[in-house]
């Protein structure tokens, strides 16, 4: 599949991605609580090099009520987030920022996914975005709602075998992208 192609895309565009499941593994009951439990998703970062050198700005937002609940802090995403672009950076690629909510869900907190409130963060922080011209790669269906809640195209990374019917271009992960 050559994306590119599919949504005609250019260097202006930016790249919303979404963390768990997408650039890391997901933790099926868990969360992500410190370095040592992120692991890669396979040909995650060699993608995100790639595309990160293409695309104008890429952006992660991830939400993480885990925090919410207690179980890590904001510290520990920090260093978590700080250990994910650094692996990127040394490889030759970038992530322009990482965003994300700390909120329970039931909070309905308009950063938490799918509420837009990280994609207006980007857009504040970068005025150039334009969602129109922007591409979000996320794992599930809030994340394919933020996508639409803004006017952007999306991919669904399906992986998690069940199938999650949602209008978009499906994937099994980064490094099917062309």
């Amino acid at each position: 599949m050559k994306i590119l192609e599919h949504f005609n895309i250019d260097n202006t565009w930016t790249l919303f991605l979404d963390r768990d499941g997408v650039i890391n593994e997901l933790r099926r009951g868990d969360y992500v609580k410190n370095i040592s439990e992120f692991i890669w998703v396979d040909g995650a970062i060699d993608a995100i090099v790639k595309w990160s050198n293409f695309f104008t700005r890429t952006i992660v937002v991830t939400n993480q009520q885990g925090i919410g609940k207690g179980l890590f802090t904001h510290e520990d995403v920090n260093k978590i987030h700080l250990y994910l672009s650094t692996e990127i950076e040394k490889r030759g690629g970038k992530i322009d920022a990482i965003f994300y909510a700390p909120n329970l869900t039931e909070e309905n907190s308009p950063l938490r996914k799918p509420n837009t409130g990280m994609a207006l963060q980007a857009k504040k922080l970068f005025p150039e975005i334009d969602f129109a011209k922007s591409l979000m790669i996320g794992d599930s269906i809030s994340d394919m709602q933020f996508a639409d809640g803004v006017g952007m195209q999306k991919i669904l990374i399906e992986h998690h075998g069940y199938p999650i019917h949602f209008d978009s271009l499906k994937i099994n992960g980064l490094k099917d992208l062309q």
